[in-house]
Order: C-alpha cells, then structure tokens, then sequence
C-alpha cells in the first residue's frame, strides 16, 4: 500500500457518495463539517462485507468475535493487556453505550458533567435522559482543568444523589489528547466527589502524536465505564457497533444491563468493524501518516489565507478547532436560516459567503461561540481548495 493510497479518490468519485456529508449541501459546497473521512474502505474491511453478503450472511449479531478482536486491538495498539471480553458489552453505537452507562449509574434530575467545548452529543443526549448538563471548562490550552473539574464534581455531588462525569478522550472537538497522569488524576477526583466516569474513546486508534491511554488501563480507572469503537478510525459511521467496557470495580454495571433492553449493534457492524480490528493496521497506520501531513498542511494554509485564525493543531483525531473571533464574523442577517443550514457566527458566514460547510462552535457548549470546526481528513486537493475559498471570501467582503 502506498502512503496515499487512502486518500486516493477524486472530488468526482466523492460526490457519487450517498451519506449525509455528500448529500446534505448543494454540489458547489466542499463539506469537511461532520466527522467522516474521504478515504478508500480497507481492504480487509471490504473482503469481508463482500464475502457475507455473498453468503447471505445477514442474519443477527453475534459479537464475541467483535468483542476479542478489540480486546486484541488494545493490547497490541496500546499495551492494554487487561481488556477482558467478559467485562464488556456489544451496542449500537458509541452514544447508545453512553446513554446505556448514564441509566445505570444516574437517576433523572442528577448532574453530568462535561469538559465544554465538546461533542454537542453529550448535551442532547444528558438533557434528553432528564438529567441535568454540569460544565467543566478546558483551560486555556485546551486541557483538562483540574480545578475547574474539583468545582464541577462539588456542585454535582451536592446537587445530586448519582453524579456522573462524562469525559471524551481524546477530546473532540480540541483533538486534545490526554495524558496518563492527567487521567488519573481526574479519576482520583471523581473517586473522592462520588462521581461515576464514563469516557467516550471513539477517537482513540487516532493519535497523530503520542500515545493514547486507555482510562480503565489505569489503577484510577478501576470503578469507571468506556465505551470504545472501530467507527471513526476505519471510517464505519454506515456499518456501526461499538462496545461498552466496565472497569474490575464497575462490573455492575453490566449486570444491571443485562437486565434492560439496550440496542445491540447490526451484524454488519460486526463483521465490518471485527475486520478491521483484527487485520486493519497497515491501513491505519497509512492513515495516520495522512492525517498528520494534512494538519501539517492545514497549519500552513491558514497562515497564508486566515493568518488571523488561531489553531492550535492537535495531537488526535482528524477534527480542527479554529478560532475565528477575531475575524468578527456574524450571521449574515439578509440570508434565510434556511439556506444556513441552522448555523450562526463564522460557520454561517463560510458555508454562505464561501461555499465551504464547517462545523458551527456555538453547538459545542460554551466557549465555542466564535470557533468552527474543521474535518481535515480529505485529500490535498479539497484541504487546498477549502482554505484558499475561505481566505478569498474574507479578502472580498465589503469593509
């Protein structure tokens, strides 16, 4: 495989795509907002599609298989030697497992606390359980605030009878990605408040720099709940499964489960995402190089066309926080919200002004407002295009 060989499609064979990203904007517009990336399927993710449908191989799940190739995953990718399938549970997606975790471990009326900016998900999905969002800011460099967290956990626990902290690691939409003892530490905190830890790690095989720690690897992690998927990395939103893992100390949890009705994944996901695991790496590891010359690539561009964004690249994920506020951008007031998709601030000014949708900061929670994000898991091509349109657009706008 060459090291391009991800990447190697066309603006024309993307279009013939069918999914949301492709679908959602008119033709003229380059769309790098929702988290999906321009990339060929894996072979091994292909072969064995392709051979299941041949068989007729569609009935129901079985997901051991998915659950040891995993746990095999995480060993080999991270040392995470003690990811035992008999602690872990098959579910839909991501979010089903983290609703899953918060019925659990919550009641209705508890806090859940959250590292704002971050995935809008983990809004909706709190308030919509009936519980009640508790923000904990990131700092100035986009980490995890220490402080910030002890406050929240004190206002959560006195407010609530089963508080929850839900972290994203790596945190989406920073890219941040978090270290061992930054983890254990927020554990620790968590432990002393009496607050439950369920963290997201969808984007963890997506390290550009450094090395994920898997949270319930760690000592501080015994009594927490993950929730882990091949989806993001292999890009697989089309063929989801995802799988819940219960600390040695939160095997209750799975207990309790076994008593609701949770939605498993399809078979599909199964096999799409067990291949991936088991026989994927060499793809990855062609994406990853990829993704870092693309963050490289857009680092330089936004110097030459948006020298008055700042970016901060980032050590994970394919996802770009850009922070547009000094550019003053407002929703432009003589467009209808129709044609603007819903979005405010600087994501509404591209999509119109420039024919590039991003991701609206605003949704993310508080201190996104002014920021959009931005997929760079694309080829050279569009990344280039994208930027050089935005750029264009500001040095046209009327002073």
């Amino acid at each position: 495989m060459t090291d391009d060989a991800p990447f190697a499609l066309s603006l024309d064979q993307l279009r013939e795509r069918t999914s949301e990203k492709w679908r959602r904007y008119p033709a003229d517009v380059l769309p790098l907002w929702v988290a999906e990336m321009d990339v060929v399927l894996a072979e091994p993710v292909e072969r064995a599609l392709v051979t299941a449908a041949r068989r007729g191989d569609l009935g129901y799940a079985a997901p051991a298989p998915y659950l040891e190739a995993l746990s095999d995953f995480a060993a080999r990718r991270w040392g995470w030697t003690t990811l035992e399938p008999g602690r872990s549970l098959a579910v839909a997606n991501v979010m089903t497992g983290v609703r899953a975790a918060l019925e659990v471990l919550t009641d209705p009326g508890d806090r859940v606390v959250v590292n704002c900016p971050v995935y809008p998900p983990f809004y909706s999905s709190v308030q919509r359980m009936g519980r009640v969002v508790e923000e904990a800011p990131l700092d100035g460099a986009g980490r995890l605030d220490l402080a910030a967290l002890e406050a929240a956990f004190a206002r959560a626990r006195a407010a609530s009878s089963r508080p929850a902290y839900l972290l994203c690691s790596p945190h989406n939409p920073t890219g941040t990605l978090h270290r061992a003892d930054e983890l254990s530490a927020v554990a620790d905190l968590a432990r002393a408040h009496g607050v439950r830890v369920i963290s997201d790690e969808i984007h963890a095989p997506l390290v550009l720099e450094g090395t994920f720690t898997p949270l319930l690897s760690l000592e501080a992690g015994r009594d927490a709940v993950a929730v882990l998927s091949a989806s993001k990395a292999f890009n697989l939103a089309g063929a989801p499964a995802a799988v819940l893992v219960a600390g040695p100390e939160a095997r209750s949890v799975l207990t309790d489960l076994q008593t609701r009705t949770i939605v498993g994944p399809s078979h599909l996901g199964v096999v799409a995402q067990g291949a991936a695991l088991r026989d994927g790496d060499a793809w990855l590891d062609a994406v990853l190089a990829q993704l870092l010359a693309r963050r490289d690539q857009l680092s330089a561009r936004l110097a030459t066309h948006l020298p008055d964004v700042s970016y901060r690249p980032e050590a994970a994920t394919y996802l770009a926080w850009l922070d547009a506020r000094a550019l003053a951008l407002t929703t432009p007031p003589t467009v209808p919200a129709s044609q603007r998709d819903g979005l405010t601030g600087p994501a509404a000014w591209f999509l119109t002004h420039a024919s590039v949708a991003l991701s609206d900061g605003a949704a993310f929670g508080s201190g996104g407002a002014g920021h959009v994000r931005l997929n760079f898991a694309t080829t050279p091509a569009i990344l280039d295009e994208a930027i050089a349109r935005l750029g264009a657009a500001l040095r046209t706008r009327p002073t």
